[in-house]
């Protein structure tokens, strides 16, 4: 997958599109991503022992990896993943500007 945990990324399409977020979680073999305030769904919650609280929580939810794209930290806008090679090794690069990314 190009796109890895601690990204910054915007969403392309959807409820969310033009949202930029942080991604939390990344599940390759799914090819799905979770970002931070994207997605969010309430999940209710019921007290399992003495002492718990049950109440209702905000969980943000898995997005397809298609729908995001990272956002570059020098020229700021969504990009393909680009690599290259330098030492041997490989290197994620931007496509619009050519920077590194982490």
């Amino acid at each position: 997958m190009r796109i890895k945990k601690g990204d910054n990324v915007q969403v392309l399409s959807g409820n969310d599109k033009g949202v930029k977020g942080e991604v939390l979680e990344v599940s390759p073999k799914a090819d799905k991503v979770v970002v931070k305030g994207v997605n969010v769904r309430k999940k209710h919650v019921k007290a399992r022992k003495q002492g718990e609280e049950s109440g209702i929580l905000s969980i943000e939810c898995a997005i397809p990896v298609s729908k995001v794209n990272v956002v570059c930290p020098k020229c700021g806008k969504a990009t393909k993943v680009g690599y290259s090679i330098e030492k041997d090794k490989k290197v994620r690069i931007c496509k619009k500007c050519g920077a590194k990314l982490k």
